[in-house]
């Protein structure tokens, strides 16, 4: 942004910034995979969804395609933000009712860095624990296709390898 007397971006340069971000375009279905430590379980995991990007200028929304995620029912949402080659948001993830964790909802913040390509994203999240305890592990976003059609929904609809 560009500073303006008031110290804060001015109009044109937050505008410069939003057209920088929507430039590059991130809809698609992704494979996200993301490292947390199971404290109960004295053990690291890995999580993976495929999720569907939707684009509208900087801001993206994901959700996890129903049936693919690595723990079976445990639909994961994403809200971001792109700034540059910056990611920054949120995500969601309402576990299992039947699984280790009992249904419990995890929430925290995510911050990714998009490569030069576009096509792959990676970075931190950070949450609570079970225990209450502040969490932090890796998080990687990969494109797999760049379509959002009912077809290519239709073929991720499975969990990740």
């Amino acid at each position: 942004m560009e500073p303006s007397g008031s110290g804060v971006g001015s109009a044109a340069g937050r505008g410069r910034l939003e057209a920088q971000a929507a430039e590059a375009t991130f809809s698609g279905v992704w494979l996200s995979s993301y490292e947390f430590f199971s404290s109960g379980r004295d053990d690291s995991f890995e999580g993976k969804h495929y999720v569907v990007v939707v684009q509208h200028g900087n801001r993206l929304t994901a959700q996890s395609l129903p049936g693919t995620s690595s723990n079976p029912d445990s639909p994961l949402a994403l809200d971001l933000t792109v700034d540059r080659n910056v990611v920054t948001g949120t995500w969601v993830e309402q576990t299992a009712a039947d699984g280790y964790y009992n249904g419990a909802r995890y929430h925290g913040a995510v911050q990714l860095l998009v490569d030069p390509t576009g096509r792959r994203m990676t970075g931190k999240w950070v949450g609570f624990g079970k225990d209450f305890d502040v969490n932090t592990g890796p998080w990687e976003l990969r494109l797999v296709d760049g379509s959002t059609s009912k077809a290519t929904l239709a073929r991720y609809s499975a969990p990740p390898e």
